[in-house]
């Protein structure tokens, strides 16, 4: 990957997450959404998966994620808002190196103008942990769409000036994913 803005687009390596007590892949509008956009903006998906609102099962896929040298960006979308089982950000705060505090804010002033004051329920945000890129939207198919429009399709491309992603992921170590057990061992020493 580039340090500049390229005349021609360096495809990213995307993994999307659903987090949903309630939806199979059948119901899965959003994260088929963000699938779609990703793909015919020219980047690669590398993974897709759905889990239940559960804080240690996100934690563990996610970091996962963060460690392959293959996953340069991770779009989260659900478990944003109040309701008791939301939790995607206490889940993946305390993955992240760096967060990108205009992320959230550039996603609630964009959602306004469809939503009105009902934005400020949304706790959409973004960060940075080992080069990976990481986004967390609301679930609704509409924030994605917000979201993906508004905001990702320029920063996860390469051409996009006078700055995106695309440049930080680059950087991602090359750690032998293949050889994880053998290095922390596959059960925690006593």
């Amino acid at each position: 990957m580039s340090s500049k803005p390229s005349h021609e687009l360096i495809p990213m390596n995307i993994a999307i997450l659903t987090v949903s007590d309630t939806r199979g892949e059948s119901q899965d509008s959003s994260g088929q959404f963000l699938e779609d956009s990703a793909v015919e903006a020219g980047h690669h998906l590398i993974a897709r998966r759905i889990l239940p609102d559960d804080v240690y099962l996100m934690r563990a896929l996610i970091s996962d994620w963060i460690a392959d040298p293959q996953v340069h960006a991770v779009i989260i979308t659900g478990g944003t808002g109040f309701h008791e089982r939301d939790s995607t950000p206490e889940a993946l705060g305390p993955l992240l190196d760096k967060t990108i505090e205009g992320f959230g804010e550039e996603f609630r002033r964009l959602s306004a103008a469809e939503i009105g004051t009902s934005t400020i329920q949304s706790r959409a945000f973004g960060g940075l942990a080992n080069h990976t890129v990481i986004f967390c939207l609301p679930g609704s198919t509409g924030a994605c769409r917000i979201g993906w429009n508004g905001i990702l399709v320029t920063q996860l491309d390469s051409r996009h000036s006078p700055c995106n992603f695309s440049a930080l992921v680059g950087r991602k170590p090359d750690r032998a994913m293949a050889r994880l057990g053998q290095v922390i061992g596959k059960r925690a020493v006593r």
